[in-house]
């Protein structure tokens, strides 16, 4: 059924339970949908060659741009002081954005020109037809600029190339060097990253910083992003892989051990930690009540959280909040490898204006002063352009101890599989999510959430079978 896997999609931005972007501009990464986000319009129109000349496409005159990105504002805001050419922005949260785009083209609205997918999302927009021919606009001439897994998977299954991210988003684990310094006599990235090497390890490093008065992290999901070594799905059949198990049992203890400060990723204490002390929340408190968090605050114990787990856009999620921690920071291995989101962008099949969008996508890729200005913008975000990365592969990164990070980032995108990647992922993780939840905080033992678990999958996806 050709709309099988969209559907499937659909069903997990429906689900979506938090937002979980690939970089923001406010510590608030939080969007509400449907939100029109205009992009700033600046009067000095300076033409840049690579994105701009006389032979404009289609009957308007700028570009519609969705996305569920805010890196893309940005984007767009710079793109059109360059150039002069108008982009509209409308960011659109991820719970609610597959079927918003989904709604729009196979409707067959001209508008958007540009649409964005994480990995999770493609392979449902390649098989729906949502995506044009980028090869046909001129795609083949950058082959080989891109680092090769995010060029090939933003290819359909016919070979055409229908997306391409300017990111790559290796998942690496941030920390605190100077408390690290203080606790373990160094703040060495290879030497920290010893104390992550391993959920067991992780169990312990956690306790070590506990008795110095610290939280190993701000929520007990920080790990998630390593958790993710086989596919959900395989053959049409449920796999719940032993490592999907450690991690449930890992998640349960550090919850349960006091090991983490019980801000819930996203919430507004858990940006606030990256910056410095916070009350140490009763995992009661809910994080996303402001009063009752005031109110759980008055005379609270206060704690540091030591490390965030993050994918490589995490630096832009920082940049926003680490206020007078900057400079104090460091990245380090996780206990595998680790990646997560990727703002594919494309551009609709309906839209009037693909010679325009395509532009746009050429200088946000592969225009060498476009990508060198996002990395000075973004204070370290790592693209996927090759020749942009060997440029700056010695450059020190001053917020996270001089360390290298393009460096690090590289190695550890070598390990990236996207193979791995599934429609079904953001649904099956959430319910997963959702039994790890009710364990911790002693609703159901485990035997019976990993039942309802297997039951929601069940209901929820009846053309994947589930062996209990």
């Amino acid at each position: 059924m050709k709309l099988k896997k969209l559907a499937a999609v659909t069903l997990a931005g429906a689900m979506a339970a938090s937002l979980v972007a690939c970089g923001g501009n406010s510590g608030n990464s939080n969007t509400d949908a449907n939100t029109d986000n205009n992009a700033v319009v600046d009067e000095d129109k300076n033409t840049d060659d690579s994105a701009s000349d006389d032979s404009s496409s289609g009957n308007g005159d700028k570009l519609v741009i969705w996305t569920l990105a805010v890196d893309l504002e940005d984007m767009a805001a710079k793109y059109q002081e360059e150039t002069g050419v108008e982009c509209e922005v409308v960011v659109t949260a991820p719970a609610d954005y597959p079927t918003k785009v989904e709604t729009a083209i196979l409707a067959g609205e001209t508008e958007p020109d540009i649409i964005v997918g994480e990995p999770q999302m493609l392979d449902a927009y390649y098989e729906a037809g949502l995506c044009a021919d980028l090869d046909a606009l001129g795609a083949k001439d950058h082959e080989g600029e891109i680092v090769d897994y995010v060029w090939e998977k933003g290819k359909s299954p016919d070979g055409v190339q229908r997306a391409v991210s300017y990111q790559i988003t290796p998942a690496g684990i941030y920390y605190r060097r100077d408390i690290a310094q203080e606790v373990f006599g160094t703040e060495d990235p290879e030497e920290i990253g010893k104390l992550f090497a391993d959920y067991s390890t992780i169990l312990e490093t956690a306790k070590t910083l506990k008795d110095k008065g610290y939280k190993i992290f701000a929520s007990d999901g920080e790990i998630n992003y390593f958790a993710n070594k086989e596919a959900w799905v395989v053959d049409d059949t449920l796999n719940v892989a032993q490592s999907r198990l450690d991690y449930m049992d890992l998640c349960v203890s550090l919850y349960q051990g006091g090991f983490t400060a019980n801000a819930a990723a996203w919430s507004s204490p858990w940006y606030t930690a990256m910056a410095g002390e916070i009350p140490a929340y009763d995992a009661s408190v809910n994080v996303w009540d402001e009063d009752a968090l005031a109110e759980a605050a008055e005379g609270a114990e206060m704690t540091q959280v030591f490390a965030y787990g993050l994918p490589s856009w995490g630096v832009l999620t920082m940049r926003d909040n680490y206020k007078e921690t900057e400079g104090k920071w460091g990245v380090c291995a996780g206990p595998s490898s680790g990646f997560g989101g990727g703002t594919y962008i494309g551009i609709s099949e309906n839209s009037e204006r693909k010679e325009d969008a395509w532009k746009f996508i050429e200088w946000v890729c592969f225009n060498q002063d476009t990508l060198d200005w996002w990395l000075d913008y973004s204070k370290g975000d790592t693209v996927s352009n090759k020749e942009t990365l060997d440029r700056h592969k010695d450059d020190e990164n001053a917020t996270y101890g001089n360390q290298k990070l393009y460096q690090f980032w590289l190695k550890e995108a070598e390990k990236i599989d996207l193979s791995i990647v599934t429609p079904y992922d953001t649904a099956i993780s959430d319910a997963w999510n959702n039994a790890i939840t009710s364990i911790k905080t002693g609703e159901k033992d485990k035997e019976a959430a990993i039942k309802e678990f297997y039951d929601v999958v069940e209901s929820t996806y009846p053309e994947i079978t589930v062996n209990r």
